[in-house]
């Protein structure tokens, strides 16, 4: 994970200097409706969460920008009222396709790190994996230059499961709804 971390920060860095002058940099924040899916996840309900971060977008032509972005999201699932919260720093890698002015279709894939995950006060980390591998699909907005919405779905490809003896097979999938503004 240290290699696609140094790879992210890599082609961010290539990316930013090369087109410096269309360069934007802001900060976005938003409402997840986060839930887990896989065997035996009947039982498990949606919880609602939120996230937070850095969103940086580099036009590549007029109608195409590479949107590579930094959140903390908090994520997880809900069952018979215990809720069990999963906290990961995301970093979407995402091409931006403009249909019309503003109006922009979003995918690319996301690499999640656990940072902490809690059954109330007890931590319970030790029983998911420390990383996460998803697919990112949505739509985007910008208002003018500077503010923009966004819908999107992470569709969870890693397991994220890792106690032993169990074979069940759980992915995160969210629903997240934000608005972010670019300062510069």
């Amino acid at each position: 994970m240290q290699k696609i971390f140094l790879f992210t920060v890599a082609t961010f860095l290539l990316f930013t200097t090369t087109n410096a002058q269309d360069f934007q940099l802001g900060a976005k924040a938003g409402i997840n409706f986060a839930q887990i899916n896989g065997d035996n996840t009947d039982d498990l309900d949606p919880i609602t969460e939120f996230h937070f971060g850095l969103v940086a977008e580099v036009p590549l032509s007029d109608s195409f920008s590479f949107q590579p972005e930094v959140l903390f999201s908090g994520q997880g699932y809900s069952q018979d009222d215990d809720t069990i919260n999963l906290d990961y720093v995301n970093i979407p890698l995402l091409a931006k396709y403009y249909v019309t002015k503003g109006l922009s279709i979003e995918a690319g894939p996301q690499f999640g790190f656990l940072v902490s995950a809690k059954n109330e006060d007890t931590d319970v980390k030790e029983f998911f994996n420390k990383t996460d591998l998803s697919l990112n699909v949505g739509l985007g907005y910008k208002l003018g230059s500077n503010i923009n919405f966004a819908v999107r779905y992470n569709l969870g490809l890693s397991d994220i499961n890792d106690v032993d003896g169990l074979s069940d097979k759980y992915k995160n999938g969210v629903v997240q709804v934000s608005v972010g503004y670019y300062i510069f």
